[in-house]
């Protein structure tokens, strides 16, 4: 059987590629893309090659970067734009095979195993996508081919910028092997210090190790990142617009200042669980649990969640769960740079039904026919009708048609 033929196709710099489309000015000046420094969102979200140079890297501080770079141009991004630029880099993908697989937003794999009859082998593909988008966009990427999907990105992470790097059966240990054990995909920060710490500092020393070693160290993590690293990934890539199932959903928000009070707390809760429940409604889905993170000023960060009996979508509910998680975390009035909401225990709420209610929380005339959820109340159904009514005015007029009084005009940063 012959093998796949896989792609990873890597934007370089793509933020700030696509800014710099519009200031060619900067082109060869240092530059980077940031978030809001006025909402204290002031990390590095992509820089050029220029930028690049000085040792500037994704997620610094502003003020990290401009120690290494004084005279380094900041400007603020625009998602929409990059969002269109993902549309029309898709599109081309899509002329060579259905199956396009999006990592991130400027990130996607593609199986041209089928296409190679028509349009060459996998070099030839990336190479020809590579020009494409430079010549029609006014972009560059990088690309890896090879045989499996990890490969893949670890190709187009080799060499950079506006590269392709082919690893197939004969030189993976060559070109791979040898790299330090942080430059592997998934290989995080603690990660490699637990692998550091027993020896293991390249991915060929990872690939020598034995299956039992790593799963001591690493748990169930510890044979995959092995088997990886032995070429034994065979995971598929999906074809395009393929939903896959929610975990999750969540949002936080940097706050312009630090906040303290309760009140302070419940407006930005009041926003930030409105975008949950939006999301969850637009997936079909409810919410069993709750999740809170807080980060204080000084960048330490807590994480408390809970579940509960019913599942919600609504954002009152969630907003009062997440506030009683807060209260049980915080015995002070200590300041809070940062909250994150994170609905989870996701369930389909079309099987309401289905779902079971602890034999604790409810009484017998409120449960109704054993097994089932009970209706909601005529408050909750209120509460239910409201939000989705809401829903329906977003949609035709704008997110930032309707919202809740107490948000509006909040000095916290919490914006529609």
């Amino acid at each position: 059987m012959k093998d796949r033929v896989i792609l990873h196709c890597d934007m370089n710099g793509f933020f700030a590629s696509v800014e710099l489309l519009d200031r060619p000015d900067l082109r060869n000046r240092p530059m980077a893309v940031c978030g809001n420094p006025e909402n204290r969102h002031g990390i590095i979200l992509a820089k050029n090659e220029v930028a690049k140079a000085y040792g500037i890297v994704t997620a610094e501080t502003i003020w990290q970067a401009r120690k290494k770079c004084p005279d380094l141009v900041l400007l603020p991004s625009h998602y929409e734009k990059y969002s269109d630029y993902c549309r029309r880099i898709n599109a081309i993908y899509l002329e060579y095979t259905d199956q396009v697989e999006p990592f991130s937003i400027d990130e996607s794999w593609l199986d041209v195993t089928a296409s190679q009859k028509l349009f060459g082998t996998g070099r030839e593909i990336a190479d020809t996508i590579r020009n494409r988008v430079k010549t029609e966009l006014g972009l560059t990427l990088s690309a890896g081919v090879s045989f499996n999907k990890f490969f893949a990105k670890m190709g187009s992470e080799y060499k950079k910028p506006d590269a392709t790097t082919e690893i197939t059966r004969e030189n993976f240990r060559e070109i791979l092997w040898p790299l330090p054990i942080e430059e592997m995909f998934f290989v995080g920060f603690a990660t490699a210090q637990k692998l550091r710490s027993i020896g293991i500092g390249t991915i060929g020393a990872l690939a020598s190790t034995p299956s039992d070693v790593l799963l001591n160290l690493l748990g169930k993590q510890g044979p995959v990142l092995r088997d990886y690293a032995l070429g034994l990934d065979e995971s598929p890539v999906s074809e395009y617009g393929t939903r896959y199932q929610v975990k999750s959903v969540g949002h936080g928000s940097t706050f312009r200042r630090d906040i303290t009070t309760d009140d302070e707390i419940l407006t930005a809760l009041t926003g930030l669980s409105d975008t949950v429940a939006v999301r969850l409604r637009k997936h079909g889905l409810k919410a069993f649990g709750v999740k809170v993170d807080l980060r204080t000023p000084d960048f330490r960060d807590t994480s408390r969640q809970k579940k509960y009996d019913s599942p919600t979508n609504v954002s009152t509910d969630i907003r009062e769960r997440a506030f009683s998680i807060i209260k049980e975390m915080r015995r002070d009035s200590s300041p809070i740079r940062q909250i994150t909401v994170t609905a989870i225990e996701l369930t389909d709420r079309s099987g309401e039904s289905s779902e079971q209610l602890s034999f604790f929380g409810s009484s017998p005339d409120a449960a109704g026919t054993a097994g089932q959820v009970p209706a909601p109340s005529a408050e909750a159904r209120g509460s239910i009708e409201l939000e989705e009514t809401m829903d329906e005015i977003r949609r035709k007029f704008g997110k930032s048609s309707i919202s809740f009084a107490r948000v509006l005009d909040n000095d916290i940063g919490i914006d529609y």
